[in-house]
């Protein structure tokens, strides 16, 4: 393991929401907690105890109590929290109506805007009345195909006070990916705004809301935003009507009437990646958001009142929902909607410095283009209000950890954080209290019974497994869209090990209760039946200097399975056979013989998802020549091409 990269100070490690609630639950319980360890323990072991005492803690705002926490925390799925109670999540999110700045926007080619809590408050209470004036009742659908913008926060919780479900997308969706989603749930009301602006270029979406209008025939209302022409007009939308029009049509608004709804009403509909199927649609409860939201807020982050934090993110990602969910803290959202390399990579550094943000959230993508690129925030930028940088989207490997510490800022908790839009939440992240080590992610998420399995269903520590959930959790879907049986819900978690979460990540669970994560299991390396996860090979490869980015997959060959590496180099730079040895060696030495490529091939160019995750079983399925579904969930679908029917690949 090594010796850790970071550890608290005294203060901090005593001065922080973890340890008030540790004696908050002592004072509850009986008990003598003054580990993580063993609160965690606590908290899988008496999980209805537990979540009970974090919904005190938190400060849940509800118009009436629950009788119980859960009807039974062995039954998974099908598991019911807080029945009996009445609550509404915008009310959580607004229960700071004073001067204190709520949301600052930037983004390229626009001025910074701020809004107060009490501007929040007001523009969300108008629109919600607007809303109600159209016909929207609780149950209905409200879907935005927007950029990462004020007026996208206010959409959502105008529509969720009401009691709207309410579902999104980043506006680089392609049409076919919009109407993959958006027209399984059958909005009523359509948030779109006229484009975006992306590495200095502006691209149009107006084509595709026609395009969505004219085929999603649920869809009554079109809200526009004007974002890139301000004098914007309907455009021959059919329904459509601008923002501030729609707003205008009623008399302003300093109430919000907040539905008093049940625990489990629907909140958000959230979608799997789409990249090998339709993508599926999981309907989240208000309440386990709520939850999982303020949990990992408050204690896994010591979020607080006067901190601002910022994460890189579109509306397409679930991080847009959890980073507007800290506006229950009463923190500054900082939104940034664009390319956060232009006009060069110390712009987010910049903001940093300027809005003196304390926690940013990113991706481990961007964390490593940023090292490629040679710069250096912590010798450019004042970052000394930066207390904690959060990261996300796939592995970040040890070197990631150490460019951090290195060239960012010594002195803060990197904590590198891992779940899903499945659950909305975290099953691994991190622990303010407890020390970083390279490459690792601190602890397991309170309330989580997050367990390492081997394929024989054992639970096992210090070797790579399934990772696994055992018990139920308050934000599990409550059901998937247009499966009235469960029974897709059931297939995509619970058939490898029956009544057992098998969330799809392959990993290892450290002797000091901390985590890394090897990559997806389905994306696993098998040669020779010995299995590896791609991050393994990521964080080798992508130390070269030479290598700006790289996806490895496996290839069917002669009856077993054989390492394909793709790398896309430097600027300047040959795949020269010189390269290919070296990395070749260094595989060898630092993972194993077995998982050294069989080919290194140069490629111009590596597929993402929207949400910035390498695709390896899109880019697998190319190279056997078999068909790739959803292409519209992919950020650049045409990288595909650069795949197909390689000569390199037959020999």
């Amino acid at each position: 393991m090594g010796e850790p990269i970071w550890i608290p100070s005294k203060e901090r490690g005593q001065n922080n929401a973890m340890c008030r609630f540790m004696g908050f639950a002592n004072e509850r319980q009986g008990t003598r907690f003054d580990r993580y360890r063993d609160l965690y323990q606590w908290s899988v072991t008496d999980i209805a105890a537990f979540w009970g005492a974090f919904w005190e803690f938190g400060e849940v705002i509800a118009s009436r109590g629950y009788h119980q926490v859960v009807d039974d925390p062995n039954r998974m799925p099908g598991a019911r929290w807080f029945e009996g109670a009445r609550l509404n999540f915008a009310e959580n999110l607004l229960r700071y109506r004073d001067d204190r700045t709520a949301i600052v926007f930037k983004g390229e080619g626009a001025d910074t805007r701020r809004l107060s809590y009490a501007e929040l408050y007001r523009l969300v209470a108008s629109l919600a009345k607007a809303l109600k004036k159209a016909g929207v009742v609780p149950g209905d659908r409200v879907a935005g195909f927007m950029p990462n913008i004020p007026e996208t926060v206010i959409a959502m919780l105008a529509s969720v006070s009401i009691g709207a479900v309410w579902s999104s997308c980043s506006p680089d969706f392609g049409i076919q990916g919009v109407l993959d989603r958006f027209g399984q749930i059958e909005p009523k009301v359509l948030f779109g705004a006229d484009g975006y602006l992306y590495g200095g270029r502006r691209f149009d979406t107006l084509e595709k809301l026609r395009g969505t209008v004219a085929q999603i025939p649920s869809i009554e209302r079109v809200i526009l935003v004007p974002y890139l022409d301000r004098d914007l007009r309907c455009a021959d939308i059919p329904g459509a009507t601008l923002y501030r029009e729609f707003i205008s049509g009623v008399t302003r608004a300093d109430r919000i009437d907040f539905a008093q709804l049940p625990a489990d009403h629907p909140l958000y509909i959230m979608y799997s990646s789409g990249t090998t199927g339709r993508p599926k649609c999981m309907i989240q409860g208000a309440a386990g958001i709520l939850l999982q939201h303020r949990k990992e807020l408050l204690l896994h982050t010591d979020l607080k009142r006067e901190d601002t934090i910022i994460y890189l993110t579109t509306c397409g990602w679930m991080m847009w929902n959890w980073l507007v969910s800290a506006l229950s803290v009463g923190a500054t959202l900082v939104l940034y909607d664009g390319n956060p390399f232009h006009p060069d990579p110390g712009l987010l550094w910049r903001l940093a410095e300027s809005e003196k943000i304390t926690v940013f959230g990113t991706s481990a993508r961007y964390l490593n283009s940023l090292e490629s690129s040679g710069t250096r925030p912590g010798r450019e930028c004042d970052l000394s209000s930066l207390r904690t940088i959060l990261s996300t989207g796939s592995p970040l490997s040890a070197e990631g950890f150490r460019y951090v510490y290195r060239e960012i800022k010594s002195d803060l908790q990197l904590a590198s954080i891992s779940g899903g839009t499945d659950l909305n939440g975290c099953f691994a992240l991190g622990d303010p209290t407890g020390p970083v080590y390279p490459g690792e992610l601190q602890c397991r998420g309170l309330g989580m019974r997050v367990e390492v399995y081997n394929p024989a269903g054992k639970p096992v520590v210090g070797e790579p497994g399934e990772l696994v959930c055992s018990a139920p959790f308050p934000s599990m879907p409550l059901y998937f869209w247009g499966d009235p049986d469960g029974a897709k819900y059931r297939s995509a978690y619970f058939e490898k090990f029956p009544g057992v979460w098998a969330h799809g990540d392959w990993c290892t669970l450290t002797e000091t209760g901390g985590m890394i994560i090897h990559g997806r299991s389905d994306a696993t390396l098998n040669p020779g039946g010995v299995r590896i996860g791609s991050a393994e090979l990521y964080r080798v490869v992508e130390t070269f200097p030479e290598i700006a980015d790289s996806i490895v997959v496996g290839q069917r060959w002669q009856g077993d399975e054989r390492v394909i590496l793709f790398v896309r180099l430097a600027p300047g730079v040959g795949c020269s056979e010189e390269l290919k040895e070296r990395i070749r060696q260094r595989i060898r030495e630092e993972i194993s013989p077995r998982h050294v490529p069989a080919k290194i091939i140069p490629v111009a160019e590596i597929p993402y998802t929207v949400n910035m995750k390498k695709v390896e079983l899109a880019v697998r399925s190319v190279i056997h020549g078999e068909e790739v579904t959803n292409r519209d969930a992919l950020a650049n679908p045409e990288a595909l091409e650069l795949y197909r029917d390689l000569a390199e690949l037959q020999d």
